[in-house]
């Protein structure tokens, strides 16, 4: 082979590598955001493909003799490293033993939502229900959140002389465990996760989805944090790791952000993946000191003080972080300028909106066909309207 011939390879070589190297931290919008990355965890994706582009550049060129052999065998070892870490990088994994507590949000009393009790604080329309069930009233399940709305569904229309707590919260992960189990017939939650779908699928069950209402996942911080607006890149930025310090939004005294997550199948879970659309959210990191873990709920811990300043960030959907369970040394941010109000989530302006569900195993047939269908009435559709959240109509 001509050297000629062997040159104009060793430049196509290097020249498809370097290009594949551009678009991997393209594909991962590292690129886009380079600007953002503020942290050392944030840049090792750039610099591990850097690394082995240039590492497989230098072998092309260097001369292949028994005296290089130790330096091309270490250059070799390394960018066969910085590929095969390039996916823990991508997700900061780098720690052992930092996990995300188990469970579900904690700190409401969700006895003051069952049904038929004189002390509960479920809504109740002033008319007669255009259904009541009186045998085979299904099981119902489903999101913490989403409680007030089920229970209200059940109390209007399950004949109460026959209820014998058919209602059940085990929060959004458990309802999917259960309803696959074939243990409920009902459950009111968000979109299930992909992990949640494949275990349907390995479990011979076909998840049915109907629509009954709109909710909007939020972002919230400390009631201190001076920054009121994120926008949709700041999150991703952030979740991805590539953003870590509130400097980078604005807040230059605001330190370290602590980012935290809920637990993978938690219905706002889901919902940040789907924010994320795909891009791979960061580990949970260890925080600065463990007296900051807190409770499991992420709505208490979201206002944690540290060295003076509230430096966290989390996400909930906007019933629970605004009527269920209100901290109020917490806020509420806009996104993209877009405050989520009923109104800019009944008009779409908000970004994050999403449909929250009555899911079965198949089509809903028998008294749970006739419960979906009167929810989606207008008598349900004002039980959701009163609850506080948002009809689809």
């Amino acid at each position: 082979m001509s050297k000629k011939i062997v040159l104009l390879l060793r430049v196509f070589i290097i020249l498809s590598v370097w290009f594949f190297s551009f678009y991997t931290l393209h594909r991962y919008e590292y690129l886009k955001s380079f600007r953002a990355i503020d942290n050392v965890i944030g840049m090792l994706p750039v610099a591990l493909v850097i690394i082995a582009a240039a590492g497989v550049t230098a072998l092309l060129w260097m001369e292949h003799t028994k005296r290089f052999l130790p330096v091309s065998l270490a250059i070799l070892l390394i960018s066969i490293l910085s590929v095969v870490l390039f996916p823990r990088a991508l997700r900061g994994d780098w720690w052992i033993n930092i996990v995300i507590p188990e469970g579900q949000e904690i700190g409401v009393d969700i006895r003051m939502f069952t049904p038929f009790s004189d002390s509960s604080q479920i809504v109740r329309i002033d008319e007669n229900p255009a259904l009541t069930l009186y045998s085979d009233l299904p099981v119902l399940d489903g999101a913490t959140a989403l409680l007030p709305v089920f229970s209200a569904f059940a109390e209007t229309v399950f004949d109460q002389n026959i209820f014998e707590g058919q209602v059940l919260a085990t929060g959004t992960r458990g309802a999917y465990e259960a309803l696959i189990a074939g243990e409920r017939d009902i459950i009111f939650a968000a979109r299930a996760s992909e992990h949640q779908i494949s275990a349907a699928e390995a479990a011979g069950v076909h998840l049915h989805f109907t629509p009954i209402g709109r909710e909007a996942l939020v972002f919230l911080v400390g009631n201190e944090n001076p920054i009121d607006n994120i926008t949709l890149e700041q999150i991703r930025n952030i979740y991805s790791g590539r953003t870590a310090k509130w400097r980078t939004l604005g807040w230059p005294d605001g330190g370290r952000i602590i980012a935290f997550q809920r637990p993978e199948g938690s219905g706002s879970q889901t919902g940040l993946q789907t924010i994320m659309a795909n891009r791979p959210i960061q580990a949970p990191q260890p925080l600065p000191d463990a007296s900051l873990v807190g409770s499991n709920s992420l709505m208490e811990q979201i206002s944690l003080r540290w060295r003076g300043t509230q430096p966290a960030i989390g996400y909930s959907y906007r019933f629970f972080a605004t009527t269920m369970h209100v901290n109020p040394d917490s806020k509420v941010l806009s996104v993209d300028g877009v405050f989520s109000s009923i109104e800019n989530i009944q008009n779409g302006s908000y970004p994050f909106i999403d449909n929250f569900y009555a899911v079965t195993k198949g089509a809903p047939e028998g008294n749970s066909r006739k419960l979906i269908d009167w929810i989606l009435s207008n008598q349900g559709q004002r039980i959701i309207e009163l609850t506080g959240y948002v009809p689809l109509y």
